[in-house]
């Protein structure tokens, strides 16, 4: 081997006082081809680290002159591109969690498993290489191309600047935020960043799946192991393996199969079902929701250990009503999503929507413009062909036809409008109840409209669509819409 090729070769710090473990430690990262430093004291390790640079920081948590915490504050001060990983005693998850909120890369408990150290010092040496990457492309745009979290508000730039960081980690993650805002496509965007990105991202909907059938579902399961298990079957964790594993509205959990998870979490290992034998797995949890976790634990339906577990680093992410700069280059990244093309917007349209709240969040916005564009004429999106639920502009806009007198409530019964001058508003909030909501009213409004139009025109639809003022399109996708029959 040349000079330069020695020098190229990644060099590793393990700092454990225990000497038959430091030996064994050392021989296995030689045999992958690594260079490696020892210090049995704090005192050595900053020493070595003085006068050296390292790919990755391997250290127990117990020193004779202090504490492997010390170490992981001071190598996240003063050395942030070193990865630190802590070395933790069987059954000490908390002390693990504990140096992960402080920085820590990752964490391998006693008995050391080599396979398993073996894949902590490949994902921290591959982290290096996709830092390193990014750090020599300077002329590199704000947003990466593959970017999925769209917008240049403060609150997204902030988003993003964590993203990057979680990135070069193995902690658990915890997404929150209001339904809507994105959460799936962070936890992808940490995975993608991050040294696990060849490998799988399996994102999980919690609340979707029967609670008779999570074991199953989450760990395998053996042939035989109950009826209609005709063959074995990887659960959530094994096809991750190597990769991410999102738990979507992970407080929907049932409290029994918390147990399970968290088990699985802390010894990094699961049953299937039916098995008499654990094995090993290798996923990253991200896990996201839009609850109060902390409030789910008070309540007593969600368990505080788990809780602490999941929640070792926060990703919050922001409603689109606090990002409304966004709103613009969200939709044209939406209507390109969706059309291939780039797709006009009226100035008025534009307005409208940085003028509405979005109680849905991104999610409502990408309804709107596809709802949008069935309705566009001329390739160009008007006000009239956004659906912004409960705003004056949707109120404002004038109906081809007077509103009918008789529309079907949200509960399939006729409500009386009393008929009015011409010159005089309806007001439907004089009366002390409401007969359904605003954008159930709208709907069955337009519904009745329809029906009234096809009517009279004997489901001529391009005659109705005539009568109503609207496009054959538009009366088209309406009458798909509210299933309309004719």
């Amino acid at each position: 081997m040349s000079m330069n090729e020695v020098a190229a070769c990644p060099r590793i710090l393990v700092v454990d006082d225990e000497a038959h473990l430091r030996e064994l430690l050392e021989i296995t990262l030689i045999k992958m081809g690594l260079d490696v430093d020892s210090a049995e004291t704090l005192a050595l390790a900053r020493a070595h680290l003085a006068k050296q640079s390292y790919a990755l920081v391997l250290t127990d948590m117990r020193l004779p002159d202090g504490s492997g915490m010390e170490l992981v504050q001071e190598v996240n001060a003063h050395f942030k591109n070193t990865p630190i990983a802590v070395i933790t005693a069987f059954g000490s998850a908390d002390n693990a969690v504990v140096a992960l909120k402080a920085g820590a890369f990752d964490y391998v408990s006693k008995p050391v498993a080599l396979d398993q150290l073996r894949k902590l010092v490949r994902s921290a040496l591959q982290t290096n290489e996709v830092q390193k990457e990014q750090e020599s492309a300077p002329e590199q745009v704000a947003i990466p191309a593959k970017s999925f979290m769209i917008g240049q508000s403060q609150g997204m730039q902030e988003v993003r600047e964590q993203i990057n960081r979680l990135a070069r980690s193995m902690a658990p993650v915890i997404i929150t935020g209001e339904s809507g805002s994105g959460k799936e496509l962070a936890a992808r965007e940490i995975h993608t960043s991050s040294a696990r990105s060849g490998k799988p991202f399996i994102a999980v909907n919690c609340g979707a799946i029967p609670e008779t059938l999570m074991e199953a579902e989450f760990f395998g399961y053996r042939k035989g192991a109950f009826t209609g298990a005709a063959d074995d079957r990887e659960g959530f964790f094994q096809a991750a393996s190597g990769g991410t594993l999102m738990l979507d509205e992970v407080a929907d959990l049932p409290l029994p199969m918390q147990v399970k998870l968290l088990r699985a979490i802390q010894e990094r290992r699961v049953r299937k079902v039916g098995a008499t034998v654990e094995e090993a797995v290798d996923v990253r949890i991200i896990s996201a929701t839009h609850q109060n976790l902390a409030i789910c634990v008070e309540e007593g339906r969600f368990r505080q250990d788990l809780y602490y577990r999941l929640n070792v680093i926060e990703l919050h992410l922001p409603p689109l009503r606090e990002r409304l700069e966004d709103i613009i280059v969200l939709s044209r990244n939406i209507l390109r999503k969706l059309t291939g093309n780039d797709i006009d917007m009226s100035v008025e349209a534009i307005d409208a929507l940085i003028s509405y709240d979005f109680p849905g969040n991104v999610r409502e916005l990408e309804n709107i413009l596809e709802r949008a564009i069935a309705f566009a004429n001329d390739g160009c999106i008007e006000v009239t062909d956004l659906a912004l639920r409960g705003t004056r502009k949707l109120l404002d806009t004038p109906l081809a036809q007077p509103i009918p007198t008789e529309v079907v409530s949200h509960s399939a019964q006729p409500v009386s409008v009393p008929d009015q001058p011409a010159d005089v508003e309806v007001d439907l909030f004089a009366a002390p109840g409401l007969p359904c909501s605003l954008p159930d009213y709208l709907e069955n409004v337009e519904r009745e409209m329809i029906k009234r139009a096809l009517h009279q025109t004997r489901n001529n639809r391009t005659q109705a669509a005539e009568l109503l003022g609207v496009s054959f399109r538009q009366l088209r996708y309406q009458i798909q819409k509210l299933k309309i029959q004719e």
